[in-house]
């Protein structure tokens, strides 16, 4: 890029370009050959390697420290009473944790919709894990640091439904991992063109973001180099992870500052303590959705896909590991609630789906956390055993499809659910780019 074109791209007004980069001007190729479930679909990608022994089949510390205490931590996503002994996973005190966090929901997300306790993960790695959900394809030549081999659902939804990039949105709660190479593909016929924005809120709108983004201005070609590289610098970060190409996209005037105008307006919220935040946010993952709901009542994305990943600290402290897991839950459930009653022209017309990248071990590690407590990883056969939800119109309340004998699913569903949703199905399907066992959730019911 010539230097005078770079200077005039490094303020605020087209800072947008570069923390939400993928907005063209729309232009439907195709039209869908469905009919719409919902006009909005949100998909939750539900941490890191979580167990199904402490998530779907409630077990607390039963099995996992032999302690025989089972027990429901998710009591807003899942039916089954709480835990009476021994309780760390929820606030107050150093250590303790000892108060859990007041439910949400007056009906749980099993109640609401379907549950599929029991679905399979073909990987155990957290990249090669997100890869299939957001592609609905296991891709194994895939590797790090590396755009996905195959279409993601940003993607399908924006060629086949004419939609710009501000109608599909991926937040992440880290640019770690991979993670932000995760909004297009390489594929043919898709790629940078219909790519989604890619936002890590909590680096963007953190200390950094403020000192290098929210009080940006148009520097001086000869005197002020060095704070134009330093945010620019910043913003790659942000927005791209490990300096990815943007493909070459460019905004449209009108984007550009709709994009300004709400980063300005978050910020606002930042200092004034008003952002969405679920009532206990004291982790990445409950302060992304705080976020991720603040794009979804500025933007009514047709396509959002929230990413977490605390639980992951399962590696090392399995206390951690049951607190990120509540905490998990009391984030899906302000998200639901939110979406029901806060952004009406999403309400009842969204559906929500969740499902965890994989699973974890079923032995554990040898380290012990502050409570003697073992932890685990996530490699062995049990690290396969996922579980999905499912809520929304026209989803049944109160179902569970499949058991934990009778497996039914997998974590490639969740792109093929996201089309059907939105009336593309026989598009995505047709692509050629699907895992052969990926389905819609709605007809494996």
């Amino acid at each position: 890029m010539k230097r005078r074109e770079f200077i005039k791209k490094a303020g605020l007004v087209t800072a947008g370009a570069v923390a939400a980069p993928y907005i063209i001007p729309s232009g439907r190729l195709f039209a869908a050959s469905g009919a719409q479930i919902a006009e909005h679909v949100v998909f939750v990608a539900f941490a890191g390697g979580v167990r199904q022994q402490e998530s779907v089949l409630q077990r607390y510390i039963d099995d996992s420290q032999g302690q025989g205490i089972p027990g429901n931590i998710m009591y807003n996503m899942l039916d089954g009473a709480a835990p009476t002994q021994k309780i760390v996973y929820g606030t107050s005190g150093s250590l303790a944790g000892d108060t859990p966090i007041p439910r949400i929901l007056s009906q749980t997300i099993q109640q609401q919709g379907v549950l599929f306790p029991e679905a399979n993960s073909s990987v155990v790695g957290h990249y090669s894990g997100l890869n299939a959900l957001v592609t609905g394809n296991y891709a194994a030549t895939q590797g790090l640091r590396q755009k996905p081999l195959n279409p993601t659902i940003f993607e399908y939804a924006r060629r086949h439904l004419g939609l710009s990039a501000t109608k599909t949105w991926f937040i992440g709660n880290t640019i770690g991992n991979s993670v932000p190479l995760l909004n297009y593909s390489l594929a043919d016929g898709y790629g940078s063109a219909y790519g989604a924005n890619f936002l890590a809120p909590n680096l963007l709108f953190g200390n950094s973001g403020q000192q290098h983004l929210e009080d940006a201005k148009v520097y001086h070609p000869d005197e002020e180099l060095s704070p134009m590289y330093k945010m620019k610098l910043f913003l790659d970060s942000a927005a791209f992870g490990q300096g990815q190409d943007v493909g070459g996209i460019k905004n449209t005037d009108a984007e550009k500052n709709d994009l300004k105008e709400f980063f300005r307006a978050t910020f606002a919220k930042v200092h004034a303590g008003s952002i969405a935040f679920p009532p206990v946010t004291d982790n990445g993952d409950t302060a992304t959705i705080g976020y991720a709901c603040e794009v979804m009542k500025w933007f009514k994305p047709a396509v959002t896909v929230v990413n977490m990943s605390s639980v992951d600290g399962c590696h090392s402290n399995f206390t951690g590991y049951l607190r990120s897991l509540h905490r998990a839950d009391h984030g899906v459930a302000h998200l639901w609630n939110y979406i029901q009653t806060q952004i009406p022209e999403m309400a009842n017309n969204t559906v929500m789906v969740v499902i965890p990248e994989c699973g974890r071990n079923l032995n554990p590690n040898p380290i012990i956390d502050e409570n003697d407590w073992f932890a685990f990883d996530h490699s062995d056969a049990n690290a396969r055993r996922v579980f999905s939800m499912m809520v929304g119109p026209t989803v049944p309340g109160n179902l569970q499809v499949g058991s934990t004998s009778n497996p039914v699913g997998d974590v490639t569903d969740g792109v093929v659910t996201m089309a059907d949703v939105l009336g593309i199905k026989s598009e995505v399907v047709n692509s050629g780019y699907l895992h052969a066992n990926a389905r819609s959730l709605f007809d494996r019911i």
